[in-house]
C-alpha cells in the first residue's frame, strides 16, 4: 500500500516540475503597439496627379496701347503636372507648385481681328486647405501665337503675336476626379516691337472652368 502511495506522490512531483518548466503563453499585443496605418494614399490628393482644365470667359480692354475697345472671349485648354514642389504648413494646409501648359483659342468679339490661336506656359502656384477640397491658385507666364491682323490703325501690326498673362482664382473639388474653377485673368498681346507702331491689347476679365485629374 505504502509503495503505491510513494509511486503516486513521485509521479505528481514529476508532473508539477514539467508544468513549471513550460514557458507561459505570450500575452496578446496591445492595440496601441500595432503599427500606424496611413490616413490615406497620397495618390488621392488633388495635387498628386496630372489634371486637364478647360476654361472660358470674357476680357475687356483696359490699357492705353490701342484706342480700340477690344473684347475677347478666350477658351483655354490646359495641362497641369502633378506636384513638383510642395510643403505642408503647420495647420495642415499645403503649398503646391505645378507645371502648366495651355493652348489658347480666342474669339475677338469686338475689334478688327476675328480670332487668335496660341500657346503659353507658366507655373501654377496653389494653396490647398487641410481637407484637400478647395484651393486658391495663381500664376503668370507667356507664349506666342497668330492673329488675323487686318492692317487697321490701332489693331495688331502683324499676324505673329506674343502673349503674357497673370491669373488667380479658386478651385473646388466636386467629386473624386472633377473640380470647378473660377478666376480673374489679365492678358497682354502685342508684336514685341517687331512693327511700328506697336499697338498692344491689355485685357482684364473673368474665367470659369472645369477640371479633371487622371
Amino acid at each position: 500500500m505504502w509503495r503505491i502511495i510513494r509511486i503516486t506522490l513521485l509521479a505528481s512531483l514529476v508532473g508539477t516540475a514539467g508544468l513549471a518548466a513550460d514557458p507561459a503563453p505570450a500575452a496578446p499585443a496591445s492595440p496601441a503597439a500595432a503599427p500606424a496605418v496611413p490616413a490615406g494614399p497620397v495618390a488621392d490628393q488633388p495635387w498628386a496627379r496630372s489634371a486637364v482644365n478647360i476654361e472660358s470667359g470674357i476680357l475687356w480692354e483696359i490699357g492705353t496701347g490701342t484706342p480700340i475697345a477690344y473684347r475677347l472671349v478666350p477658351t483655354l485648354l490646359s495641362w497641369r503636372s502633378s506636384e513638383f514642389f510642395g510643403r505642408e504648413l503647420p495647420d495642415g494646409s499645403r503649398i503646391v507648385l505645378r507645371h502648366r501648359l495651355t493652348l489658347i483659342g480666342t474669339w475677338v468679339e469686338h475689334g478688327p481681328e476675328h480670332h487668335y490661336f496660341g500657346v503659353a506656359g507658366s507655373p501654377s502656384l496653389e494653396w490647398w486647405d487641410k481637407s484637400g477640397t478647395w484651393s486658391v491658385f495663381g500664376g503668370a507666364g507667356g507664349g506666342f501665337g497668330v492673329i488675323d491682323s487686318q492692317g487697321v490703325k490701332g489693331g495688331m501690326g502683324q499676324d505673329f503675336t506674343l502673349n503674357w498673362f497673370m491669373r488667380g482664382g479658386f478651385e473646388h473639388i466636386t467629386s473624386r476626379h472633377t473640380h470647378l474653377t473660377a478666376g480673374i485673368m489679365y492678358q497682354h498681346m502685342s508684336n514685341g516691337g517687331m512693327t511700328k507702331p506697336n499697338p498692344g491689347i491689355d485685357a482684364l476679365g473673368f474665367t470659369l472652368g472645369y477640371s479633371w485629374k487622371f
